[in-house]
């Protein structure tokens, strides 16, 4: 068969089980995810002043932000489970980036120079840096899992778009722990957080979703 009919097959195959691919992709990220809640119950648990949380926007756009980084995430990933990658899953990232700007924007105008500092270190830098990988652990391992039957064009960006996903996913639990708000912290430490999950993803998608 030649390479040509080859793809052409891949994708009609790839057209006619989307919905089940979906589903996969969706099952693996809840069943890694619930891996990682049991962690984050056992070792660390959410903040004691949650309740209160919910009521400073720093807190709630954190949780928007990172919820929005998980359905980009969540398109990339589909997006690259494909035998024919397209790039219309970058569309996905423009509200990530925009709610990013905003939230960066707002807390510079409203805190002083001097605090920016303090506020992008925070408390829990480097709880952040072990946490979100050590959450990100399970669902990556359940997404790798889950591509291997789509064939992607690129293995090793498939592999970093499921480190992503998994990342993201890490976050959100991550997000109700972390007792540091503020934009400066969360846009300078969760994507550092989640670039060794995108790597090892990477390296493993290489090899595991090769075809």
């Amino acid at each position: 068969m030649k390479t040509e009919q080859l793809v052409a097959s891949l994708v009609a195959d790839r057209a006619a089980s989307a919905r089940p691919l979906g589903r996969s992709v969706g099952r693996a990220l809840l069943a890694g995810a619930l891996v990682s809640l049991v962690v984050f119950a056992l070792e660390f648990g959410p903040r004691v002043d949650l309740a209160s949380a919910f009521a400073t926007w720093r807190f709630d756009l954190k949780l928007v932000l990172v919820l929005a980084a998980l359905t980009a995430a969540s398109v990339a990933c589909l997006a690259m489970a494909r035998p024919v990658a397209t790039m219309q899953w970058r569309w996905a990232v423009l509200p990530v980036l925009l709610i990013a700007a905003a939230a960066l924007g707002t807390e510079l105008v409203v805190l002083p120079a001097g605090t920016w500092e303090a506020r992008l270190v925070g408390s829990n830098a480097l709880v952040c840096l072990t946490a979100i990988p050590l959450f990100a652990l399970a669902p990556l391992a359940a997404l790798l899992l889950a591509l291997r039957r789509a064939a992607p064009a690129f293995p090793a960006l498939a592999g970093a778009a499921c480190g992503a996903l998994a990342a993201a996913a890490a976050a959100v639990i991550y997000a109700f722990h972390c007792f540091d708000d503020s934009p400066l912290f969360v846009l300078t430490w969760y994507p550092l957080a989640a670039i060794p999950v995108v790597l090892v993803g990477a390296a493993v998608g290489r090899r595991l979703l090769s075809w």
